[in-house]
């Protein structure tokens, strides 16, 4: 299994890609930092920009932080990254 490593900011105006921060990928989630509510809105939102089915995306380190490493199933990070990178353009 291969990681994702994601930058999140928790209480954005909207959901987006921001681009990169350091190796890891920058995500803004307007859904707020409580009860995993933005963990709930990153994944379902990660899913969503590499059109994958939501149960395949799964968050494994950084719960309570704003780093995390998330795995998609049947996917290598580094694609993973640079699909997400190449969406936030379109």
């Amino acid at each position: 299994m291969t990681a994702l490593k994601l930058r999140i900011v928790p209480n954005a105006r909207r959901n987006e890609i921001s681009g990169e921060y350091g190796d890891a990928v920058k995500v803004k989630v307007a859904a707020p930092a409580v009860d995993g509510k933005a963990n709930a809105a990153l994944l379902e939102y990660i899913a969503q920009k590499l059109g994958v089915p939501p149960r395949t995306v799964t968050l494994f380190h950084g719960e309570k932080s704003r780093d995390k490493l998330v795995s998609i199933e049947g996917m290598d990070g580094e694609e993973a990254k640079r699909k997400l990178l190449t969406a936030r353009r379109e």
